[in-house]
């Protein structure tokens, strides 16, 4: 069988600067296993030439995964993997209900920002009705001091007296709605995305900027049609695993 060598990557076809496309691509030979754990990555000078692009620019890429911990220079040895993002995916996006109403272990809750009566902006993948006005919440959430999610909460002002400040700090969104006595959530639905961390998320998730991220809207509406929930959550992309069991 003949084997046809793969083309080089063009670098030219995208506005995002050459290191940080770098930076991706050597982030995925570590997710993907080509770059072992432990391993020795190939020299500066040798990826310069395979992507044909200045040895500066190696180096740039290289410090952002130094950053990142996944890899680690030695004097005199070379650069080793560290660790695989693999082995991080412990965030799981559940399917269903009582799967999101569980706490990821270990994880705590910073609120940053909470707003009385707000009108609900123009939201995508909209169901109900809108309330007249909203509880705007926006939190970040940790583990092992590491942020891995950041959502914005839009919660019925309604329902403003009956969430504790202390049930902000310790539960999911979807927990917030379902703990409240007497109200049963109508119909709730769940939209994954994927896209790339703006300027805003890279920051406030301590992740390089056009990092893949997994943006996760849920809705809940309540009995009479009224939108009393929604959550737009952005996950780091390399902690989070989806599951669905098939069969």
């Amino acid at each position: 069988m003949t084997t046809v060598p793969l083309a080089r990557v063009d670098l030219n076809q995208s506005s995002v600067s050459r290191y940080i496309q770098l930076a991706t691509l050597f982030r995925q030979r570590i997710t993907s296993g080509q770059w072992r754990s432990g391993a020795q990555i190939p020299t500066v000078a040798d990826l310069a030439e395979e992507y044909g692009v200045a040895r500066a620019t190696i180096r740039q890429a290289l410090d952002e995964l130094v950053r990142e911990g996944l890899i680690e220079r030695f004097r005199a040895r070379g650069t080793f993997v560290r660790a695989r993002a693999r082995d991080q995916l412990w965030c799981q996006v559940g399917t269903e209900w009582s799967g999101l109403l569980r706490a990821i272990d270990g994880a705590s809750i910073e609120v940053l920002a909470d707003s009385a009566a707000v009108t609900l902006p123009e939201l995508r993948y909209a169901i109900g009705t809108p309330a007249a006005a909203y509880r705007q919440l926006k939190r970040r959430h940790w583990r092992a001091g590491q942020p891995f999610l950041l959502a914005d909460l839009y919660i019925s002002e309604d329902l403003r007296g009956r969430i504790s400040d202390e049930d902000l700090r310790l539960k999911t969104a979807l927990r917030l709605i379902d703990d409240i006595p007497g109200l049963i959530p109508a119909s709730a639905r769940q939209t994954l995305t994927i896209a790339a961390a703006d300027v805003e998320s890279a920051q406030a998730l301590q992740i390089p900027i056009n990092a893949p991220v997994a943006v996760v809207h849920r809705r809940v509406v309540d009995s009479e049609g009224q939108l009393i929930l929604a959550a737009d959550g952005i996950y780091r992309g390399d902690v989070l695993r989806l599951d669905i069991e098939l069969r």
